[in-house]
């Protein structure tokens, strides 16, 4: 850069040398020699010229970026619904796990708390009804029933018995009734006492 500068100014000191000669005359010999030197010293360097070479490969540059950028979005995107929708056994279902119990823990409010902790248990009701559907699924149907449970006693014990109380036992019981008949008989023995359980929340106070 410095040099590129000097080179300028050696330039601009000939043109005010040539502006400084009379009107209509020719620059004599010597001088069109030594602007002739200047000139050919000036010439733009392979590392000088890139103001037009170097552009399109910044906006080739700039535009990979955005594509990744785009991409990395996307990914993430992907892997956030699939993990949503993940069941026991699956790869990613530790993962959707910990973000439920992360929600859980990071809720300040008592209240606020126990109502994600029921909203785990319809998730599990959910994972269930997949399970059974799935012939690799019955190696879980307990582990998520017993988890299902406990969310449920962990947010009901939390909260006053409301109407949104009673709407949420009525909701689980439709869910979990039809699924008995694929289920064994241990798995049945633990839908009875989880269905006895939410039948309380549903009897009117």
């Amino acid at each position: 850069m410095r040099k590129r500068r000097a080179q300028e100014e050696r330039l601009l000191a000939q043109l005010s040398e040539l502006g400084a000669g009379p009107l209509g005359g020719d620059p004599d010999a010597d001088f069109r020699a030594r602007l002739r030197h200047q000139l050919m010293v000036a010439r733009p360097e392979t590392g000088d010229e890139p103001t037009a070479v170097k552009a399109p490969v910044r906006r080739r540059a700039s535009w990979l970026s955005q594509l990744a950028t785009a991409g990395l979005a996307a990914s993430m995107m992907f892997s956030a619904v699939v993990t949503y929708h993940s069941v026991p056994g699956d790869a990613l279902y530790p993962l959707k796990r910990a973000a439920e119990d992360t929600l859980v823990r990071l809720s300040a409010d008592p209240v606020d708390r126990a109502e994600r902790e029921l909203v785990s248990a319809q998730t599990r009701a959910e994972e269930l009804n997949a399970l059974l559907h799935s012939p690799t699924g019955g190696p879980h149907v307990s582990a998520t029933l017993k988890d299902m449970a406990e969310s449920t006693r962990s947010g009901i014990s939390k909260l006053p018995r409301s109407a949104d109380i009673k709407k949420f036992a009525e909701t689980q019981r439709n869910m979990i009734e039809p699924m008995l008949d694929q289920m064994d008989g241990d798995q049945q023995q633990q839908v009875y006492g989880y269905l006895d359980y939410i039948a309380e929340l549903e009897a009117p106070q």
